[in-house]
């Protein structure tokens, strides 16, 4: 896929100079936008939405035809793979997404079947040809997967959670079990992304929400062996496509997941950029990291906020702009386009001092 190879994008994940600072955000095509919430009404539930090529096709261009973003999304989902696993994924309306039948025991694990990305995710595939056939010719298209502990943790939980406290107990109790299914993820992730890449997606991120609530030990030996079973997976399926890693709340293990072979690391916004650039050096790009707050405040303090993120990276090739986390729904969109508008001027600026 080399249409959008030299696109900022990507020329800035490969940490090469660019004219400025290039932008997208997490969960940019969402309810913040009303074109978003229409479709969405139209389409029914999330998952009607989600399952629906051509309106997922449809979200996803609405912020880049609205703010012109350097890279698009896939819209899409992290629980589809465990809803091919048959759990019986769900939304309650204000509550988030539910499982109709969480893992309970290791012959639960045991049992799990193995998607095919075709058969069971065919219509995730058909989105991504459909947006990138959609999409202008220089815009990267990003495909996704979660994170195996990030997936398990809905898998047993049942739901969201705020404790997380069956699915540690679990990798505590049962540590067979809990590398069991992190490598079942694992590989089930991996072919996944890969299907993606070979229906158009021309990069990839793995969300690793959940990441940070692990002790040390339980993160390296679950969350990033399992990450790094699925870098290791695509370095072979796709070497040319470019990975990005992002753990929310896994500032600490920055250096491990540096270390892991991808291309570009998601920071959060509890850590300045100034300091991950420090720690780990020229190995990857950085994609980061305002704090989605920002963008609920007035246009003023988004840009001035968006100038200090700029700052705190520096001088150099590496950086793509993003939030530290996904866009809320309550947010202006007025204050994205003045996001938008400051990082491109500022970055221009920037590069031509």
């Amino acid at each position: 896929m080399n249409h959008c190879h030299d696109s900022l994008f990507m020329r800035a994940l490969r940490r090469e100079p660019t004219e400025r600072t290039p932008i997208w955000m997490m969960r940019q095509a969402g309810r913040y936008l009303p074109e978003y919430r229409a479709t969405r009404a139209r389409a029914g539930s999330f998952l009607d939405l989600a399952g629906n090529p051509e309106l997922a096709c449809e979200v996803t261009l609405q912020p880049i035809d609205r703010f012109g973003f350097d890279a698009a999304i896939l819209f899409s989902d992290i629980l589809i793979l465990p809803h091919a696993m048959g759990l019986g994924l769900g939304f309650a309306p204000g509550e988030g997404p539910y499982f109709d039948r969480p893992l309970k025991s290791p012959s639960d694990i045991a049992a799990l079947p193995m998607p095919d990305p075709i058969d069971d995710t065919g219509y995730v595939m058909e989105a991504v040809r459909l947006i990138r056939a959609g999409l202008p010719e220089a815009t990267p298209l990003i495909g996704f997967a979660g994170s195996p502990w990030t997936v398990a943790t809905y898998m047993i939980e049942g739901r969201s959670s705020k404790d997380f406290a069956q699915a540690k107990k679990m990798l505590l109790a049962e540590p067979d079990a809990g590398h069991q299914l992190m490598n079942h993820l694992a590989d089930a992730t991996a072919a996944y992304l890969a299907a993606q890449v070979e229906a158009g997606a021309d990069a990839l991120m793995i969300f690793d929400s959940w990441g940070g609530v692990l002790s040390p030990r339980l993160y390296r030996e679950y969350s990033l062996a399992s990450q790094q079973r699925i870098v290791d997976r695509l370095k072979k399926t796709c070497p040319d496509t470019p990975l990005i890693l992002f753990g929310k709340g896994c500032g600490q293990h920055l250096e491990l997941l540096a270390d892991s072979g991808c291309q570009g690391l998601g920071v959060d916004w509890t850590m300045d950029l100034s300091e991950a650039r420090a720690r780990v050096g020229h190995r990857v790009a950085l994609q980061g990291n305002l704090d989605p707050a920002v963008m609920l405040t007035s246009p003023e303090i988004v840009a001035a906020e968006a100038r200090r993120v700029l700052a705190s990276f520096g001088d150099g090739p590496g950086h793509i702009f993003n939030l530290g986390h996904g866009i809320t729904p309550q947010v202006d969109p007025e204050n994205v386009a003045v996001l938008v508008e400051t990082v491109r001027a500022a970055s221009s600026a920037d590069n031509q001092a």
